[in-house]
Order: C-alpha cells, then sequence, then structure tokens
C-alpha cells in the first residue's frame, strides 16, 4: 500500500489566482502559486544563488528570480534558459478548504 504523507501549507482562500506566497511546511521552504486554477507548488529559493522567489515576478506559468532574472515554470520547475537546470516541484492538493503539499514526492526535473 502506497502512502501519501500530505502536510498542511496555507488555506486555500489565502492564494488568490495569479498570485504566490511563501510557505515553509516542516520548515521546508516552498513556493506555492495558482495560474488556471490550479496550484502549484516549487522550491522557494532560486537554484543560482537562492534568492527568496516569492518577492520575484509571477506572469503566467514563468516566474522570475528577484536577484538575476533566472525564470523557471512553476508547472515543472524548469529553468527556462537551460532546461537541465531546475527547482524542486511538489504535488499539491486541496480538503477541506486547506492547501496541503506532498513534500515526498518531490520531483528532480533533471530526470524530466
Amino acid at each position: 500500500m502506497k502512502v501519501i504523507n500530505w502536510t498542511y501549507a496555507l488555506d486555500d482562500t489565502a492564494l488568490l489566482e495569479n498570485h504566490m506566497m511563501p510557505s515553509y511546511p516542516l520548515g521546508v521552504n516552498v513556493l506555492l502559486a495558482r495560474v488556471g486554477g490550479s496550484v502549484y507548488a516549487i522550491s522557494g529559493v532560486c537554484a543560482h544563488m537562492a534568492c527568496p522567489l516569492f518577492t520575484g515576478k509571477l506572469e503566467g506559468y514563468i516566474i522570475t528570480c528577484p536577484c538575476h532574472d533566472w525564470r523557471f515554470d512553476i508547472r515543472t520547475g524548469k529553468f527556462l534558459d537551460a532546461p537541465e537546470l531546475g527547482l524542486v516541484t511538489y504535488s499539491t492538493k486541496s480538503e477541506d478548504g486547506k492547501l496541503f503539499i506532498n513534500l515526498k514526492s518531490k520531483i528532480d526535473t533533471k530526470l524530466l
């Protein structure tokens, strides 16, 4: 039997469409973004110099790091200018008005 470990991240209503918010479930820095009605979760720090992505710019599915303008696709975590680089992504779900992240579902984008 497969066990899925969902961890509370924030209330569903706190994350508005086309917005992003940081969350720290179990101390893990995660950036949540809602685009097109779906919620995405990626590492909250840039792969370049660990700048906090929640202070960056979200345009569609693209988050731009505020420090050096590195751009990542929030759906895959891939760095747009070098797809072999990327951020960890996590599965999300909404249940009973709360958003949850499966921290054990992290996807290594180098394998995609």
